[in-house]
């Protein structure tokens, strides 16, 4: 199968919409004073994640810095998401931070890993990012972080998903 193909089977529900304790464990894994760049699938909860994302930075940054550089969004199926893909890395920011759908974000990871200086490990995604581990590919997302609906926190790596503690408190 082509790098960018679908794999078969039925197409991959809309994510489901953030929980407020999911944006307060996306930010508590970012740096304080991060320049971010957002990236989101054209799904609504996508959407709608990476604009309370952006709120939420932009009313806490009198305290704790931080900017977002970029916002850049993606189909959930497209020839190579080449396009998506430079521009997502061109800012060279801190991190970037991921809403998006399982099926859209393993075909723009693969890209992101194949065509740019992307690195997972500098990537903060909401709870439907973790669902692209077995979609991406073998060591495409290894790094990434994220937060689930309740708040917990997982890392991609070793071939898996590994679950943490609660996030640390918010910027």
């Amino acid at each position: 199968m082509p790098p960018d193909a679908r794999p078969p089977g039925p197409a991959t529900p809309w994510p489901e919409p953030h929980t407020a304790a999911e944006l307060d464990a996306v930010l508590g894994l970012l740096a304080p004073g991060a320049a971010v760049v957002i990236g989101h699938g054209r799904d609504e909860a996508s959407v709608a994640a990476a604009r309370a994302f952006a709120r939420v930075l932009a009313e806490r940054r009198p305290a704790c810095g931080g900017s977002v550089l970029d916002v850049v969004d993606w189909p959930e199926e497209a020839a190579s998401w080449l396009r998506q893909a430079r521009r997502f890395t061109a800012p060279a920011p801190d991190a970037w931070v991921v809403a998006a759908g399982p099926r859209g974000w393993a075909g723009m990871s693969r890209r992101l890993r194949r065509s740019t200086d992307w690195d997972p490990a500098r990537t903060v995604g909401f709870a439907p990012t973790g669902s692209a581990l077995a979609l991406a590919g073998p060591g495409t997302l290894d790094g990434l972080r994220g937060a689930t609906a309740d708040g917990r926190t997982w890392q991609v790596g070793g071939g898996g998903s590994h679950g943490g503690p609660p996030a640390p408190p918010a910027l």
